[in-house]
């Protein structure tokens, strides 16, 4: 059988490597856009055998240079976010404008499928940017192209994640840890390889709802993810809730960096809860249910945060250590 073509946009991400792979053993070609071949062209080319994968380079607001990559699609996968704005890639261009021209792209090519990766939560979270550009995105997109799938997936974790190890990481270095809102807000973590499972199965199969909410198997409050990634690196640290102002002025400074570790927008999406909202179907009820749970996934790379490394693993413990070890779980 004739292999498909897939175009894929986002697919340096830890979703995007995961899904090349996913795709390719099963017989789908891909061309994945970039916007910088030299720094991102080694890690997307060993996601695949040769012949199974493209790469190009190009801005995305390219419109001409991307046109051409239509013509030969089958299916088009939109994985592009961001979390905070910087110079031109504001929300509105990175989560309105580009989707909406992607859509308009794959009706003029009468492309099967457009898949668009969004985000939980965003009915509710009317005082954040991030949200309200998500949203505005799905109502162009799906005002253009009707063959569309949008799947809203609650935090997404791995090896390679920016949650799980980016927090880790602050739990070695800090002597405390601020829980903004005490901690209260629920999320429902999905692994990256079922968030995967789930991109694939609607693109493969005939799935009738518009928008898919993709949940992991639990549901967990910001402060017991923060005490099971305490519990796996060994730490012991205070958890400190922060009032709100004092927490609006510590996301005025963060948002100053580079890479801002918290910005005043994420701390506005913070109020809202990240689980199911009963209005649109999950990832469960069209058949693909997530498998992987938070603790027993983490733990597989939490090693590297804790004192000893990889040689604080079970395998390079004694019998009698291994007895004394305390497990989590949830």
């Amino acid at each position: 059988m004739k292999a498909k073509n897939c175009l894929i946009f986002g697919g340096s991400g830890q979703i995007g490597r995961n899904l090349i792979r996913k795709l390719t053993k099963n017989n789908i070609k891909v061309t994945v856009v970039t916007r910088n071949l030299h720094q991102k062209g080694l890690r997307i080319k060993t996601q695949a055998n040769a012949g199974y994968i493209e790469i190009v380079e190009a801005n995305i607001f390219e419109e001409k240079k991307i046109q051409t990559l239509f013509e030969k699609s089958d299916f088009c996968i939109n994985l592009v976010g961001i979390l905070h704005e910087k110079k031109s890639s504001t929300f509105k261009n990175i989560h309105t404008i580009f989707p909406s021209l992607l859509a308009k792209l794959c009706k003029k090519y009468e492309l099967e499928k457009f898949i668009h990766l969004s985000a939980l939560g965003i009915n509710d979270a009317v005082d954040s940017e991030y949200a309200k550009t998500k949203l505005n995105g799905e109502k162009e997109i799906l005002s253009n192209f009707s063959k569309t799938i949008i799947l809203r997936p609650s935090v997404v974790f791995s090896e390679s994640d920016n949650f799980s190890t980016q927090f880790m990481t602050l739990l070695n270095l800090l002597p405390f840890f601020p829980l903004y809102y005490s901690g209260k807000t629920k999320f429902m973590p999905i692994h990256c390889s079922d968030l995967t499972d789930i991109i694939y199965y609607s693109l493969s199969k005939n799935v009738n709802s518009q928008i898919i909410e993709c949940v992991g198997p639990q549901t967990l409050s910001f402060k017991e993810i923060i005490k099971i990634l305490l519990d796996l690196i060994g730490k012991k640290r205070l958890l400190i809730s922060l009032p709100l102002p004092l927490a609006n002025l510590s996301a005025k400074f963060f948002q100053l960096f580079p890479k801002p570790l918290l910005t005043q927008d994420q701390l506005r999406l913070l109020k809202y809860d990240n689980v199911l909202s009963g209005k649109y179907k999950s990832n469960t009820e069209i058949g693909i249910p997530s498998k992987l749970q938070f603790y027993k996934e983490v733990k597989k790379y939490s090693h590297m945060w804790r004192e000893g490394g990889q040689f604080s693993t079970e395998k390079y413990l004694t019998n009698n250590e291994k007895k004394n070890i305390i497990y989590c779980f949830f």
